[in-house]
């Protein structure tokens, strides 16, 4: 497969650029996605023009619109940083990202809980980091996270299904058709079901009244739609349902115990004891061994590379 591009922050990729010379060298990032994935490196302070070392920045004032200010010597370099980050996004644009994984607690990079401190120099763990919200507001749907956050393996699990997603439908706008649009969404039903049922149903609804519609607009509803859904986790229930769905399409080719086999395995990644990989596995030998082309296309029976291990944690 060609490599997915993603952007990720220059310190985590173990380059010293951080305010004390020092980086976050993060050895998922680099040793498993790095197999998967082109990173395109950002760093916003070295970017910006400031020196490595560098005098240490906070996020100052409202949490909404907070100001960025060096902590010993209280200089505002707020303005010089935003003009960076337009620019940057700019530049960005052209680079086809499908995800972006940020540093987490950074006053420019941080996507959640970034420390703001109000007038009293109280720290309120509300903020965004200045860099983060231009991009995120430039690129509303590409999926991003943080660092820290994806080390919670259902986490990660859910970023990298929706980049998987992100980037296909990356593929499909390259060259938009009605029948692509079908396409896209035909392989992804059973994957959309498991993350939402109301999404899933909305995109369904987009794609039937295809004909009716500008083609342009029901194509950027359909994509805020699907980037929405696969926001959702998809939780032991949801799988269970879309696994029951599967099943139901066997029913003419499984004998009593192989039926009774499945529903074992089902019952046991309910509760836990397997990982969803397990039943998944069956479910995938049975689409093999009855040549079943529908589900054979389904997306949701192989969402990512296998060497990720994204679905094999209980």
């Amino acid at each position: 497969m060609n490599k997915i591009r993603l952007g990720v922050s220059t310190c985590l990729l173990g380059h010293k650029v951080r305010y004390d010379g020092g980086h976050k060298r993060d050895p998922f990032i680099i040793d498993v996605l790095g197999k998967f994935f082109d990173f395109v490196p950002v760093c916003p302070e070295v970017e910006a023009g400031f020196p490595i070392p560098r005098e240490a920045f906070r996020l100052v004032g409202n949490v909404d619109e907070p100001r960025l200010i060096t902590q010993r010597t209280k200089i505002d370099h707020t303005d010089r940083m935003i003009t960076w980050a337009h620019a940057r996004c700019d530049a960005l644009a052209a680079e086809n990202l499908s995800g972006y994984i940020f540093k987490s607690k950074s006053p420019n990079s941080g996507l959640f809980r970034v420390k703001v401190y109000n007038d009293k120099g109280m720290p309120i763990q509300q903020g965004v980091g200045l860099f983060a919200r231009v991009f995120t507001e430039r690129f509303p749907v590409i999926p991003v996270e943080e660092e820290g956050r994806i080390n919670d393996l259902s986490i990660r699990e859910n970023f990298l299904e929706r980049v998987f997603v992100y980037n296909r439908w990356q593929s499909f706008a390259s060259n938009p058709s009605p029948g692509g649009l079908v396409s896209f969404h035909t392989v992804h039903k059973l994957l959309l079901m498991s993350h939402s049922i109301e999404h899933y149903r909305r995109c369904g609804k987009l794609v039937a009244s295809i004909r009716q519609q500008s083609f342009t607009d029901l194509v950027n509803d359909y994509r805020q739609i699907v980037m929405d859904c696969m926001k959702f986790k998809a939780t032991i229930k949801k799988h269970i349902n879309v696994m029951m769905h599967i099943m139901g399409h066997f029913k003419k080719y499984l004998d009593s115990d192989q039926k009774a086999e499945l529903l074992e395995l089902f019952d046991r990644y309910r509760n836990e004891f397997v990982p969803l990989i397990v039943p998944i596995t069956m479910l995938n030998h049975y689409v093999r061994r009855f040549n079943l082309s529908y589900l054979n296309d389904q997306l949701y029976l192989n969402p990512h590379p296998m060497e990720l291990k994204l679905r094999n944690h209980a």
